[in-house]
């Protein structure tokens, strides 16, 4: 007979499977194509995608989530990111986080090992209503060449060294959002 705690251990253990990861991302990656980064998704050389991030502060603060590593639409990896800040910051709140890579070079660089952002690093905010094409403030378009050689053209704003990163609210409210300082560990599959 299963007692309580095997049941529980059982339900956590289905929760955390890599199928139910994999609906995660895939769901994530649904609510960035309807918020306006489809032309990302399709154009850029590769992409991580983290379906959730907890993130909570009240002078020091913390942001932790899993995701996957995508190249050519194809799983090849899974990415933690970590995040520990000081400074005027209360709250908490949870979000879905993308980052796409805008050729090999950039990739390689995420997937080196322990890769951080620096204090300068922003993302765009997304809304998850929207509907309109992504405007990343600036201008201009540039062409991208995916990773099976397809080339597409996007917004050249968005990319910086290589990368470009949004991110979709969950729900929370904090005062304060960056992703400077966040770290990615990346094991390849």
């Amino acid at each position: 007979m299963l007692t309580r705690f095997s049941w529980f251990f059982a339900v956590v253990a289905l929760i955390s499977s890599p199928a139910m990861a994999a609906g995660k991302n895939e769901l994530a990656l649904q609510a960035f194509r309807d918020a306006g980064a489809g032309s990302y998704i399709d154009a850029s050389y590769g992409y991580a995608v983290f379906p959730s991030i907890g993130k909570a502060g009240l002078i020091v603060g913390g942001a932790h989530g899993k995701g996957a590593v995508y190249r050519e639409g194809t799983v090849i990896g899974n990415s933690t990111m970590t995040q520990v800040s000081l400074g005027l910051q209360f709250g908490g709140q949870v979000y879905k986080q993308i980052i796409f890579f805008e050729d090999a070079r950039s990739m390689r660089e995420f997937t080196s090992g322990e890769f951080e952002f620096n204090g300068q690093a922003a993302a765009v905010a997304l809304n998850s209503g929207a509907s309109a094409a992504i405007s990343t403030g600036g201008g201009g378009r540039v062409s991208v060449t995916a990773a099976n050689g397809e080339s597409a053209e996007v917004d050249s704003a968005g990319f910086v060294d290589g990368m470009a990163v949004f991110t979709l609210s969950q729900g929370g409210f904090m005062v304060e959002v960056s992703i400077g300082g966040q770290k990615f560990s990346y094991d390849p599959l």
